[in-house]
């Protein structure tokens, strides 16, 4: 019976959470209100003048609102957002973060009726958006890095073809999959809304920060100041960047056996003591009242963590 209510209560958890997103995030009713409004309103006389101050006090307060959060939070989340691929605002992400707490911190309080376990819901629930934000941003640059060099040999093609470079990027735009045809394109987009290409190319190094598109920006950029064959230039980059790729694939499959074994190592004494406390309470239990088993497990922590952190940094080799 235990596990039903438990089932029903994730169940209603889930509801409750979808609900309240579609009503706050991904429903347009109030938009599509707001529009139809101030079209039918159009042909129409001008606002009264009480309700033009309410208005404008209202877009007053929002800004007062907005100015007491720190810009530069807003501004780097808004990049890890914009690089994540997520298409969220950041107060959007900040509220959809304060109810992943509150249901995370009411669900585990609701499942085991301890105080402690509310901490931890709540604790989780703060923590599980932004790993799973950065888990998206790292995993979308990797797939910009590894569709960088055909990208390149794609502009290449073009730039030989005769066509100018705006008209090579826009082939790519047409031809690459995400995120490398959204970037491009909105590459293109900032030069037509009259950004020159340096600030649109710098643009594109901020949302997706990597050495080898760095490299490429700073040979487009040298090109356009002293000259020569920028197809020759972009072809011996390609080969680089392959040839690092190359490298790398070989590094991670030598290293990965050590990697394997820092994971065993730290994961190893807590899975351990979990099945110790399942099999035996009492036995293992001394070690967290007795002042000595505190002490020694104060002390395997710490051990644990710092053979975790040398094993990654023997097998973590940059090329």
């Amino acid at each position: 019976m235990h596990y039903y209510l438990v089932l029903l209560a994730s169940f209603t958890s889930f509801l409750f959470f979808y609900a309240i997103l579609h009503m706050t995030l991904l429903s347009d009713k109030r938009m599509t209100k707001r529009m139809n409004y101030y079209l039918s309103s159009y042909n129409k006389s001008k606002l009264e003048r009480k309700k033009f101050n309410l208005f404008l006090e209202l877009q007053l307060s929002k800004q007062r609102l907005r100015s007491k959060v720190s810009k530069r939070k807003t501004r780097k989340l808004e990049n890890l957002l914009r690089r994540s691929g997520i298409p969220l605002k950041p107060e959007e992400f900040l509220l959809f973060r304060w109810i992943s707490t509150a249901l995370g911190a009411g669900f585990l309080f609701l499942i085991s009726g301890n105080l402690l376990m509310l901490i931890i819901g709540g604790a989780g629930g703060y923590i599980l958006p932004m790993m799973w934000v950065k888990k998206k941003e790292k995993k979308r640059i990797q797939r910009f890095n590894d569709g960088l060099a055909d990208m390149i040999s794609t502009v290449v093609g073009s730039l030989r073809a005769g066509f100018s470079f705006p008209q090579a990027l826009q082939t790519v735009v047409e031809e690459a999959e995400d995120p490398i045809s959204s970037e491009i394109g909105f590459v293109l987009k900032e030069m037509q809304y009259g950004s020159s290409l340096e600030d649109a190319l710098n643009e594109l190094y901020d949302r997706m920060p990597s050495e080898d598109l760095e490299l490429m920006i700073q040979a487009i950029l040298i090109q356009r100041q002293v000259g020569g064959n920028l197809a020759t230039v972009l072809d011996k980059i390609v080969q680089t960047i392959r040839d690092r790729t190359k490298i790398q694939r070989q590094i991670t499959t030598l290293t990965a056996q050590g990697k394997l074994s820092g994971i065993v190592i730290g994961l190893l004494p807590l899975i351990l003591a979990l099945v110790l406390y399942l099999i035996e309470p009492d036995y293992i239990g001394t070690l967290f009242t007795n002042f000595i088993g505190m002490v020694l497990l104060g002390a395997g922590l710490i051990s644990g963590i710092i053979g975790f952190i040398l094993v990654k940094k023997v097998t973590t080799i940059e090329v």
